[in-house]
């Protein structure tokens, strides 16, 4: 018989975090942990508004799971079980982390993954005025980020954009544009892009409007976020972007999540991996996908003010795994 606990927890930011949709102080997350004969595993989620999610429906969709779950519930069992989303994220990740503990294994060693000892990601510039985003960036180069991830959403988009790149010349870039541009001018925008040698446009259209990138030539890959979550969404994306974005969140675990990585590479589909606002618990649960990815995008814990513990070794624009791996 398992134990089961399910609990919220509230993360403050270090800084505010700006998109296109908003912006957030603190990260809130779910928590599961699983517990048999004195082994305990831990998943973690975050819910996400954009898909409907809150803290309150998540942690009921996972009451309904709690009866079969203390019986021993397999992930297996779990895909069928629940709908792709934050709730099966957090109970996926903690069995496949009660099944570690239990051989006694890393996540990565049971998966036959290997990690390097330092992988180099995507640290975020959130959306603020040209000149403070410029200041952002710079102050993330002189950290040592290498790779910068651009928010943008419909306004000062030159602006923006030649102020960073201006104030950091060498730095590499990638954009996200979370849904909030139109058909109307992306090739422009997009030409913009390639111009400054940004190498990759994050969903620059609705998830349920993009149709108009089935039949568009853009100098730079366009890659799937909100449009993509699970395999089911692989037969239309392929004819309208280049790579997609895997978050365990938006995947319901790492079960889906590689699945969907085999299938998208099947596809001729790139992978970027990314995450949430989250701590090192969740990012933990992706690491067997990080060699799978050309652009890694886990910075999720460096926006908290504190990370859980013990977390992940995080700098700027990097992930130390030794530990991890």
């Amino acid at each position: 018989m398992r134990t089961v606990k399910v609990y919220p927890e509230a993360w403050p930011l270090n800084k505010p975090f700006v998109i296109a949709r908003g912006s957030r102080e603190q990260a809130g997350v779910v928590v599961v942990e699983l517990e048999e004969e004195g082994v305990k595993g831990v998943g973690e989620c975050t819910p996400y508004p954009r898909y409907g999610e809150s803290e309150a429906s998540v942690l009921a969709q996972i009451a309904l799971m709690l009866p079969q779950l203390e019986l021993g519930m397999t992930r297996e069992a779990l895909q069928t079980a629940l709908p792709a989303g934050a709730a099966r994220n957090a109970i996926d990740s903690a069995l496949w982390d009660l099944a570690c503990r239990q051989q006694r294994q890393s996540l990565c060693r049971q998966l036959n993954v290997t990690l390097p000892d330092t992988v180099h990601m995507a640290q975020t510039v959130t959306i603020d005025t040209p000149e403070s985003m410029a200041s952002s960036a710079l102050a993330l180069w002189e950290n040592g980020a290498r790779l910068l991830k651009i928010k943008l959403d419909d306004h000062l988009i030159t602006e923006r954009l030649m102020a960073i790149r201006s104030t950091v010349p060498e730095a590499r870039l990638i954009v996200d544009a979370n849904e909030s541009w139109r058909s109307e001018g992306l090739a422009a925008r997009c030409q913009l892009l390639a111009d400054l040698g940004v190498e990759m446009l994050e969903q620059p259209l609705p998830a349920n409007d993009d149709e108009a990138l089935a039949n568009f030539i853009h100098p730079l890959p366009v890659c799937a976020d909100e449009s993509c979550h699970t395999r089911g969404n692989l037969a239309t994306l392929r004819q309208r972007y280049d790579m997609i974005n895997i978050k365990l969140d938006k995947a319901g675990g790492l079960t889906e999540a590689l699945a969907l990585a085999d299938e998208a590479e099947q596809a001729g589909l790139t992978i970027m991996l990314g995450c949430m606002l989250c701590t090192s618990r969740a990012i933990s649960a992706s690491l067997p996908l990080v060699p799978r990815a050309r652009f890694i995008d886990l910075d999720g814990p460096t926006w908290l003010a504190v990370d859980v513990e013990p977390g992940l070794h995080f700098g700027s624009g990097r992930i130390d795994f030794t530990a991890a791996s």
